[in-house]
């Protein structure tokens, strides 16, 4: 008899501590990986030296070894640390995309919001337009520290993102409508950025396909430090609403009876999902899929508690986006793919798969 009365309160509380131990089983072990990862990054590149020769030069000074010292801190370590940043952001906007539009096929590329912060940048590097100047004539300062194409990729993103939120409001859009939207915003962006790549001069046009295909050599510390910023902030607000956005992934309807304002976080939500995906894209480019595998991936191994789903995304997105990094140097010898077109192809499948799963349900 005891412990038929005991067995209804014990039991979920040993499932919490059960859940709690896996969540954080699976955050350490992602967390390995991505080291592992960025060590495997960080010993490829130009330079041909070995990774034995490079890691002593983290603690060691320059006079030790100026040549290893260089190659590790100027080009190689950026790089690394770069496709961390950028998968973890990416990542991080994918979740909180999913969640925020209750719609598990959203993702900054397959939305448009990806493409919307390309035209945004490339506004800035081809016809040196910068949106915040026109409204602030004494932002002349900050912008030719490089923000304005960064901001000028932002608000186009950000434009995007409330077009979506305000086109799954209006009844009758479900989810097949909301991609078909997004894929249709993503065509448009796609045609902008090909007359901008008409008009570009050839220099510029140079740099109109970096936009395009994704690319991890120009990283440098000081986009490093500013990308490293914004995940950060964004995070401390992702972390602040974890509890609000939990209701929400149970449905629209649960979360306004918990007494969640439904309206107000998805505004802020996409706000800040729209600053991740237009510095990511504004420092690197256009790479797609990663903000869509990521989180399902997350989801598939600790579920919707955003706790635990929100970190375990991002370092998912970290490893992915490293290990492509590592694959995008590797797969063809003395070649460098684009970032986007190895995360196309990796991703295009699972996009395909769940389109497919997700007619299925409705069906």
């Amino acid at each position: 008899m005891p412990d038929s009365l005991t067995s209804p309160v014990t039991s979920p509380i040993a499932d919490w501590r059960r859940r709690k131990r896996h969540g954080a089983l699976w955050l350490w072990t992602s967390g390995l990986a991505v080291l592992a990862a960025c060590l495997l990054d960080i010993s490829q590149g130009s330079g041909e030296l070995p990774l034995a020769r490079l890691l002593p030069a983290l603690w060691q000074s320059e006079a030790n070894d100026p040549l290893a010292h260089a190659i590790l801190w100027q080009l190689r370590l950026p790089i690394a640390l770069m496709a961390v940043t950028v998968g973890a952001s990416l990542a991080m906007a994918g979740a909180q995309m999913q969640t925020l539009l209750h719609n598990p096929l959203a993702d900054p590329f397959t939305l448009g919001v990806s493409a919307a912060a390309s035209v945004g940048a490339g506004l800035g590097l081809i016809l040196h337009l910068d949106l915040v100047q026109l409204v602030l004539p004494s932002w002349q300062s900050l912008a030719g520290a490089g923000l304005g194409v960064t901001l000028n990729a932002f608000l186009f993103a950000l434009g995007t993102s409330l077009v979506l939120w305000s086109a799954q409001r209006l009844p009758g859009v479900g989810v097949q409508t909301l991609v078909l939207l997004g894929i249709a915003l993503m065509f448009f962006f796609n045609a902008l950025l090909g007359v901008l790549q008409f008009v570009a001069s050839p220099e510029a046009l140079q740099q109109l396909i970096f936009w395009s295909m994704g690319s991890l050599e120009r990283s440098s510390w000081s986009r490093l430090a500013v990308l490293s910023l914004v995940i950060a902030l964004c995070a401390v607000v992702f972390h602040r609403r974890r509890s609000e956005l939990t209701a929400l992934s149970l449905g629209e309807a649960q979360a306004r009876a918990l007494g969640v304002d439904v309206r107000r976080l998805r505004l802020s939500g996409l706000m800040c999902t729209a600053l991740l995906t237009a510095t990511a894209v504004s420092f690197v480019g256009s790479v797609g899929f990663i903000g869509l595998v990521a989180p399902h991936i997350a989801r598939l191994l600790v579920g919707e508690q955003q706790q635990r789903l929100l970190p375990l995304s991002a370092l998912i997105g970290a490893l992915l986006l490293s290990l492509t990094s590592i694959l995008s140097r590797s797969l063809i010898p003395g070649v460098l793919l684009p970032l986007g077109m190895i995360t196309a192809l990796i991703g295009l499948p699972f996009f395909v798969s769940l389109t497919l799963k997700r007619r299925g349900h409705d069906g």
